[in-house]
């Protein structure tokens, strides 16, 4: 057996089950996502700005969402009930979209979706570490991290081929997409074991109480802080797939670039995780800094197709060198007791920075061109750098948890 190989069986069942359940959550979500916006205004007859409203409002509440279900996962010291009860919402919101009749039933569908993200996240992000162990974290966070983006990849592949297959039929596509979500509620079911909860001598744990919340460390909120600084850095990748049709790709090939992202972002995420467990952290960190400022210059400089495609090949780089490490930093820097509230915070603190970023990218975009605004985003990516070194001890350590 290789060591690559050996080091993916060591990674507990559950890892690979929720990573699976990952993988087939975002099949199905985004389908549904990638023909729902042309559904609502060619089915339905909405226009961009309810479009534009119901994407906000439903993406505001899943963040909201994600920190309450963090806490409450922590207080009952359980998180497989939460995570079911997020893909089990998740999984029936996909038959609503093919049986709707109306355009508030879509909203309602859409609406239950991603409150049932917001329920699963944190609870999920959780319980992996609550079933890893410490010498795994990194690559059990790769692991799931990739197999997510994988999924990402494959959603709006299946759906085009799905319109291809029914012939621009969108009910019968949407009802693909139900098959990969009930495939998650079984797979939580019969796959996923929650760890019981005991102190170092076997007794059962003292009752949970909000208040003790203040024990997360001084290092738990540098983690947040330097997220929160790279999402402001990095913004949505929604403005790649602009930047794409700014210099000359055509609608139908604009979103080319994501599915170039998100390939280099699946093919780093593990080999990341694995040089994390073995205390790479601060370079890791490092070069998806390094990634993210070379993307956001080549994007901003460059004139033709070529230079976005680069850009957004180290765009998806910096992602998968990024992401699932900081997820194992949160893990250890938060006491196992506050795992959930801990994962909570961080989603809560990215989302919020990412909707912030997106809107100072698009009042950029639109006052100052392009070019300035990925310039913007290399300027918060060395504010970034300067964090990383001041603090590069405090990484180190914390990979070592």
């Amino acid at each position: 057996m290789t060591r690559a190989a050996a080091g993916l069986a060591a990674i507990p069942r559950g890892v690979w089950v929720l990573g699976i359940v990952s993988l087939c959550m975002d099949l199905s979500s985004e389908l549904v996502h990638a023909l729902l916006p042309l559904y609502m205004a060619t089915v339905m007859g909405a226009s961009t700005l309810v479009i534009g409203v119901i994407e906000g409002i439903a993406e505001a509440t899943a963040l909201i969402v994600k920190l309450f279900s963090g806490v409450v996962s922590d207080a009952f010291r359980k998180r497989k009930p939460l995570v079911l009860l997020g893909y089990g919402l998740g999984a029936l919101s996909k038959f609503v979209f093919p049986l709707a009749p109306t355009l508030g039933w879509i909203v309602t569908a859409r609406f239950s979706d991603r409150v049932g993200k917001g329920i699963r996240g944190a609870p999920r992000d959780a319980l992996i570490a609550d079933i890893t162990p410490v010498a795994l974290r990194g690559r059990s966070f790769g692991l799931r991290q990739a197999l997510d983006t994988v999924g990402g990849i494959g959603g709006p592949l299946l759906a085009l081929a799905a319109m291809a297959y029914f012939a621009s039929d969108f009910v019968a596509a949407f009802w693909v997409a139900v098959v990969p979500a009930m495939l998650c509620v079984v797979l939580i079911v019969v796959g996923v074991e929650e760890p019981a909860r005991h102190d170092s001598q076997g007794a059962a744990k003292p009752p949970w109480r909000i208040a003790d919340a203040k024990a997360l460390p001084a290092a738990f909120w540098f983690v947040v802080a330097i997220a929160v600084v790279l999402t402001l850095a990095r913004f949505s990748e929604a403005f790649l797939v602009l930047r794409a049709q700014n210099l000359g790709f055509s609608v139908a090939h604009a979103p080319i670039v994501m599915v170039v992202m998100s390939v280099v972002y699946a093919a780093t995420a593990y080999p990341a995780g694995v040089a994390a467990d073995r205390g790479h952290g601060p370079w890791l960190l490092g070069g998806g800094l390094a990634a993210l400022l070379a993307a956001d210059v080549v994007l901003a400089l460059s004139r033709d197709g070529a230079g976005v495609l680069a850009g957004a090949a180290l765009w998806g780089l910096h992602m998968g060198l990024t992401q699932g490490l900081l997820a194992a930093l949160v893990a250890g820097a938060a006491p196992a007791d506050f795992r959930g509230t801990a994962f909570g915070v961080f989603n809560f603190a990215c989302g919020v920075a990412l909707l912030v970023a997106s809107a100072l990218a698009g009042w950029l975009w639109d006052a100052y061109g392009p070019a300035f605004t990925f310039y913007a985003g290399a300027g918060f990516t060395a504010l970034a750098a300067v964090g990383l070194a001041l603090r590069r001890r405090d990484v180190a350590a914390l990979g070592r948890r």
